[in-house]
This record gives C-alpha cells, structure tokens and sequence, in this order.
C-alpha cells in the first residue's frame, strides 16, 4: 500500500562517490531542496578539506546545513536531528521534496530510523579519564570496555574511531542505558515521513582513483592554506580540526610529517574512511545501491520510479 507520508529522498554512500552532483540533478527534475548530513561540512571556514560543494555546482538549488556552525562549537548528532527536522518541515511546506545527502552515517540513521536523543551535558572529568587510558594504554582498551556494554553499537563503530567509542562509554556512564537501548526506545514512536533511501557504490579501485584524485586536488585548491587561516582565526585548534584532512595537516605544520608523508596519510586515511561508510550503510539492507559508473539519469530514474 502507497505511504500517505510526505516522501523524503535520501542519498548517502561513501566520499568521492559522487553524491553531491547526483543529488542537484534529482533536485532539479523533482522540484526538490537539499539538506547536508555531513558531519565536517557543517563547520564554517572548512571548504576545501571537506569538499564543499560551490555555489556554481549548486546550480541554483538551496542547500541546508553548509556552513551552519564555528569549527569552535560542539555538534552532535542530537542537534542534527533537530535541525534538519525543522528544515524537512520547512522544504514541505513550500511544495517541495526535501533530500538528504551525506556519507555521515550516524547522521542518516538518525532520520530513518527517527532515533530520539536526550540532552544530556558532557561529564568533562569522565571524558578526561577515558582520553587518559586512550592514550596511556591505547584506544584497543576503550574499544573493548565498549564492545562488553553495548555489543550491538560497536558492530557498527571502527576499532579507530576514538569519538564514537567513548560516546557509547559516555552514554551508559550518565545514565546506565546502553546507546543500543535508547535507541531502540527512541523509534518506538515511529518515523513522520516515507524515507526512500540509495547509497551510491563504486568498483574500489575507481574509488580509491578518485579519493587519490581529490586529494592532490584539495593540496593545489590551497588545504594547507585554509588550515593555517582556520589556526590564525580561531587561536586554539578546535575539535573540528581533528577531522580527515585536517589533523593530518596540522602534524605537517608542527613538522610531525613531511608534505609527502602528509599527502599519504590523507590518501591513505580517507580510503580507509571510505571502507568504513561501506560498511555502515551496507547494514541497512533496504538501501537501494546505485551504479556510480552509470549516467546520472539512469541512476536518477532509478530513484524516482521507487
């Protein structure tokens, strides 16, 4: 039977895949609105090692959530959630198709799934501790510790992912729920809209082609640049900075790396990076998967003939 929920087109796959440019072609033959589930393009003055779209690849379609907060700010998934909420509600009302992209998984699930989040301020000292063991004993320590809690959670979290690891710790420290549990009891109450969700997949090797590609593209746009202006303007190194891309920059100018080794490492991380968005959206077995060799009008009547 054909949803009465308003429908809410999503597309999300892994970086270098091509999403962006899909997603303005579908806005522009639905009549639809894009909204960014990215977690680094929301910062401001973080366009180049995030890959942001231009106003000229926009091609007149509004985007949502670009340049939303100061790389100073905390952002969690919980204040996604609200936000692109309120804008889904916003794109609606004006007659149009809201649609999602981004290849923040978290971000995406927290959507179709209509996971709630509780407010819940950050207990800074326990933070503190488990950043200690991190770093004292290891990330392998904390992963662990995690995996014992909320089995369920860690399937789905990277052994390398220090933020998400300590967040599942955080979550059942403050309040003696597993994240796996306040989820579960968050989607009770059901979703608003009728998600079609696609996720854009590449043979690897054009994958890797690609990230390699743009890699070399980000150093000659002016990366380094743009993290030594982030520095000057905002004094302190803010969380943001810890990002793909940008961490790696900042061991090359504090001469941890060499321009070389630099380059490297963010190929090298941000394939691993890839594999990992793979395999988070590779659990939701209703995504419909896109060819990301084909046309983009076949992939496009795909998604609109769903």
């Amino acid at each position: 039977m054909e949803s009465t929920k308003p429908t809410v087109y999503v597309i999300g796959g892994p970086t270098a895949s091509g999403k962006s440019k899909l997603a303005v072609e579908l806005a522009k033959r639905i009549n639809g609105e894009i909204i960014s589930a990215d977690s680094m393009q929301i910062y401001k003055d973080m366009n180049i090692g995030t890959a942001k779209i231009s106003a000229e690849e926009m091609q007149g379609i509004k985007h949502y959530m670009l340049d939303y907060v100061s790389p100073e700010e905390r952002y969690s998934v919980s204040n996604f959630k609200k936000n692109a909420d309120k804008i889904i509600e916003e794109i609606l009302s004006k007659g149009k198709t809201p649609i999602i992209v981004g290849g923040t998984g978290l971000y995406i699930d927290s959507l179709i799934y209509g996971i709630e989040f509780q407010d819940e301020k950050i207990d800074t000292e326990y933070r503190d501790k488990l950043n200690t063991i991190a770093e004292k004993e290891g990330l392998d320590r904390l992963f662990k510790e995690a995996k014992k809690i909320d089995p369920k959670a860690m399937e789905k979290i990277s052994i390398n992912d220090k933020k998400r690891i300590i967040r599942v710790l955080e979550i059942y420290h403050k309040t003696g729920k597993t994240k796996t549990e306040q989820e579960e009891e968050s989607r009770k109450n059901g979703v608003k809209y009728n998600y079609k969700v696609f996720a854009i997949t590449l043979p690897r090797e054009k994958l890797y082609e690609r990230i390699e590609k743009r890699v070399d593209q980000m150093i000659s746009d002016g990366l380094i640049e743009e993290v030594q202006n982030l520095i000057q303007k905002y004094q302190k190194i803010p969380t943001a900075m810890q990002g793909l891309g940008y961490k790696e920059v900042v061991e090359y100018l504090e001469s941890k790396l060499t321009k070389e080794e630099m380059i490297e490492k963010i190929k090298k991380e941000t394939r691993h990076y890839a594999k990992r968005q793979l395999t988070w959206f590779r659990k939701n077995k209703e995504i419909i998967w896109l060819d990301g060799e084909k046309d983009t009008n076949y992939n496009i009547d795909i998604i609109v003939k769903e």
